[in-house]
């Protein structure tokens, strides 16, 4: 897809939405979202007005954003809204507005919150239990390094013990092509709101980073199944930890190199390219 030139204006915004191939994979929790949101912006709301107007689901005649029944527990504001000196992570903690411009960065970062806002909440609480510890550094620290790997590039994957085994090792043949069918029974979520604007302009070498902390497809049946969006986000809210994320518990995925996930990997050669399905290093 070809973005439009220009700058972050939201009709120029509107048209980058209304380019996206909403039909591929990685957009599917989003899909129900486009067109409520693309008229929004089409009628020239801001990012922050269509974000609210998505968030509300039951807005009561003549009450108060705050009377209002939220899908996430935040509101969002202008950027402009964020004092100079104060960190982001802090300022949403202390007032859950979410800053925000009119980008498509910006407008995925809301959009998982939508999606995943038990998660977001969580990820943003110990982003500022880390900033209470530690204040703003120089440098983030392990810690929240790792929160803000999972915030912006993250992916969520429940998948058969033999997928893992070989992403783990990142036997790229094995995982790709030898145990193509397993991926029949896999099922990967993006949550990286950075990671889904890379994939605005697909390309090979696009890879996320697998949270690992996610169970075997097999221990997910019955009545804790992950099915659902608001299961998989109130188990991953759950799961996030700082002494978890301080051991960086992610491994590379190429995204495109899912089966079903892209046309041209139906070519195996697809994945011959060493630059892009590295080995593991000894």
């Amino acid at each position: 897809m070809s973005l439009p030139a220009g700058g972050n204006t939201v009709a120029t915004l509107a048209a980058t939405v209304a380019g996206l191939d909403w039909q591929q994979p990685w957009l599917a929790p989003w899909r129900a979202e486009a067109p409520g949101l693309l008229a929004q912006l089409n009628a020239g709301q801001s990012v922050v007005g269509a974000l609210n107007a998505l968030n509300a689901l039951n807005t009561h005649d003549g009450g108060s954003f705050e009377d209002t029944l939220l899908r996430a527990p935040v509101r969002f504001v202008a950027q402009s809204e964020l004092p100079a000196g104060q960190a982001y992570e802090h300022f949403i903690f202390e007032t859950r507005q979410v800053p925000t411009r009119d980008n498509l960065h910006d407008l995925f970062n809301g959009l998982c919150w939508l999606q995943f806002p038990q998660t977001k909440r969580r990820l943003n609480a110990l982003q500022a239990e880390q900033i209470a510890v530690g204040g703003v550094l120089p440098t983030r620290g392990a810690v929240r390094d790792a929160l803000t790997v999972f915030d912006e590039n993250s992916a969520l994957l429940m998948a058969p013990k033999p997928l893992w085994d070989a992403l783990l090792a990142r036997q790229w043949q094995r995982l790709f092509i030898e145990l193509r069918p397993l991926w029949r029974e896999a099922r990967l979520v993006l949550f990286g709101h950075a990671l889904l604007e890379k994939l605005a302009h697909p390309r090979k070498s696009i890879t996320a980073h697998v949270y690992l902390g996610m169970p075997d497809i097999s221990e997910m049946s019955g009545p804790g199944a992950l099915e659902s969006p608001g299961s998989l986000d109130r188990w991953v809210a759950s799961d996030l930890s700082a002494a978890k994320l301080a051991g960086k518990p992610f491994a590379p995925l190429q995204v495109l190199g899912v089966p079903g996930w892209w046309a041209d990997n139906e070519n195996f050669s697809f994945y011959d390219d060493s630059d892009i399905f590295r080995p593991a290093k000894r």
